[in-house]
């Protein structure tokens, strides 16, 4: 089992790393002090287990899980953390287990246990949903050969599905994601309009609406190279959101 330890507190990796030093079988692979460089560690290493603390700087524990959640391989999650007030947003998260420290050997072995179970059934359950419990994440995830690159949701111009991808254009560029145009709207509904059935642009980046020669609507955006086509079906519900911002 390759293993991932993601804590703030060196102390508490070096417990971790001790404890899991007594288990058969067991490969420590990476350490991150926080979310968002144990994303990186678990695109690199690919791990099977990431042990996850709650509490840290940046991306923490949690958004962290539901990243982790869309990767392929899945890796299992297990939190631990210094409070127990956090489990129920842990297995909304779809964690493993909930381990609280200090960490004692026999209950890291039982998470072990479980964690080679959800291995084992991994097929059945690789389902990656919507974040639950009104839950956003601050940051969209993109693969970049086997690392990846976070991309705060305050810096999305609009997005753009094209084929089973979806172009996330931002302040720094272009990059794809693999979720579906569906899933964001719903997530971040409150931040992006749909103008198309493949295009969701931020509220704030519409400038105008205007009248294309060809009598197509587009839609000029305050970052944007250029306009984007609205579809008829749009048009309406776009004008009244429009009067709104």
């Amino acid at each position: 089992m390759r293993v991932v330890i993601a804590d703030d507190e060196p102390l508490a990796r070096e417990r971790l790393r001790g404890l899991l030093a007594e288990q058969r079988g067991v490969e420590v692979v990476a350490e991150a002090a926080d979310g968002q460089h144990a994303l990186h560690a678990c695109a690199e290493h690919r791990p099977d287990l990431v042990l996850l603390d709650i509490a840290m700087p940046g991306i923490d524990g949690l958004e962290a899980a539901r990243h982790l959640a869309a990767f392929e391989p899945r890796p299992a999650v297990v939190f631990c953390t210094a409070y127990d007030a956090h489990a129920l947003s842990a297995f909304e998260a779809e964690a493993i287990d909930y381990l609280v420290k200090p960490v004692r050997a026999e209950r890291l072995a039982a998470a072990l246990e479980r964690v080679r179970t959800f291995a084992a059934g991994r097929e059945r359950a690789a389902a990656a949903g919507v974040p639950q419990g009104g839950q956003r994440r601050s940051h969209l995830c993109a693969r970049l050969r086997g690392s990846l690159r976070l991309i705060p949701i305050e810096d999305v111009h609009y997005l753009h599905a094209e084929e089973k991808y979806v172009v996330v254009h931002h302040a720094r560029g272009e990059d794809l994601i693999e979720e579906s145009l569906k899933s964001l709207e719903d997530e971040f509904g409150e931040r992006f309009v749909r103008i198309h059935r493949n295009c969701l642009v931020a509220r704030h980046e519409i400038v105008e609406l205007r009248r294309a020669p060809d009598g197509h609507v587009q839609a000029v955006l305050r970052h944007g190279k250029q306009p984007l086509e609205v579809s008829r079906r749009c048009v309406s519900g776009l004008k009244e959101t429009l009067k709104h911002l």
